[in-house]
């Protein structure tokens, strides 16, 4: 399901993914509060569409101002332990790597997927990017439905 908000005239395009993170300290006293904070915070959402005819509205945060867009949750790709991970089970992620320059890290540590909670399974992947865990980790990728 779909949900109208307002983003950055930069990143109003079909297609574009980010990770909603909450109210800006500059957010105080826009007028235009609950169309933009109307996302979950810490989950990843795609622009579906940009709202033909909608004027740019002015914000302080966006120095090209705001568009309305529709947007939808997205599932993520995630590196999770291999046991027990199928299609359909309940994971979480293994916990910060401090290994940034691996292959694997953007899997292991996802925008919009927090380690202390459980997502569900939606695809088994495959093999992690990386040829080896320096974290000895048996990871598998897969790809996460974080719509509750």
């Amino acid at each position: 399901m779909s949900t109208v908000t307002l983003v950055g005239t930069r990143l109003a395009e079909p297609g574009t993914e980010f990770v909603y993170h909450g109210e800006a300290d500059a957010c105080a006293g826009c007028p235009y509060r609950s169309q933009c904070l109307n996302l979950e915070v810490d989950t990843r959402y795609r622009i579906t569409s940009v709202r033909e005819n909608a004027q740019t509205l002015e914000c302080a945060m966006h120095d090209g101002g705001v568009r309305a867009v529709e947007v939808e949750p997205v599932s993520v790709r995630a590196n999770v332990p291999t046991k027990g991970a199928f299609a359909g089970s309940k994971t979480s992620l293994s916990g910060p790597c401090p290994y940034v320059e691996c292959p694997s890290h953007e899997y292991c540590e996802p925008d919009g997927v927090a380690f202390d909670e459980e997502y569900r399974i939606a695809d088994i992947l495959g093999e992690p990017p990386h040829d080896v865990c320096h974290l000895d980790r048996s990871l598998e990728l897969v790809e996460l439905d974080v719509e509750g």
